[in-house]
């Protein structure tokens, strides 16, 4: 498996992925794409777009087998990343696809010197790779509701003076 940027070639297959990752839980929207593919065409056009926190997965045979991607939101004033969607195609899951794109996306956000990632997801899954709730380091959702759900993955940069409510990039706002 080569994890990789993902390119202007790789569009179509990125779609492909979140459709079928999300199907059938993934809601259509009006093109009869699942959300997650809308989603991710809106963050593209969107400010908070950093092209080096989108990455694809390629098998063996060179196909897209699965995508993920972080965008630039904000702690109160402070530009941090929120990570999602993430999709592998179903006969790679849990093949190591997804932990692998979980691993370089976070080394990646790292790299580029953000202080925490952010996102919304299982409880169960995402400790594995640092997640903790992200109250417990003073950062608040948008909707209290999320609960523990609401989780966050300091970074190297991470101080503890950062603390606030977390916006995710624009696009999240019309889910």
């Amino acid at each position: 498996m080569l994890i990789r940027q993902e390119t202007d070639a790789d569009l179509d297959a990125i779609d492909r992925v979140h459709n079928k990752a999300f199907a059938p839980s993934g809601l259509p929207d009006q093109t009869g794409d699942c959300v997650e593919v809308g989603l991710v065409r809106a963050l593209r056009a969107d400010a908070g777009w950093v092209r080096p926190l989108a990455l694809v997965a390629e098998g063996e045979d060179g196909q897209i087998v699965g995508h993920i991607v972080c965008t630039v939101g904000r702690v109160d004033r402070t530009p941090a990343v929120g990570l999602g969607p993430v999709g592998v195609l179903p006969q790679h899951q849990r093949s190591g696809v997804g932990s692998g794109l979980m691993h370089s996306v976070l080394a990646a956000a790292d790299a580029l010197a953000y202080p925490v990632v952010v996102l919304l997801g299982h409880t169960s899954y995402y400790p594995r790779f640092g997640f903790v709730p992200a109250r417990s380091l003073g950062i608040t959702p948008t909707n209290p509701a999320w609960g523990d759900a609401f989780q966050a993955r300091p970074l190297s940069a991470w101080s503890p003076s950062i603390s606030g409510t977390f916006h995710y990039a624009a696009p999240f706002d019309s889910l």
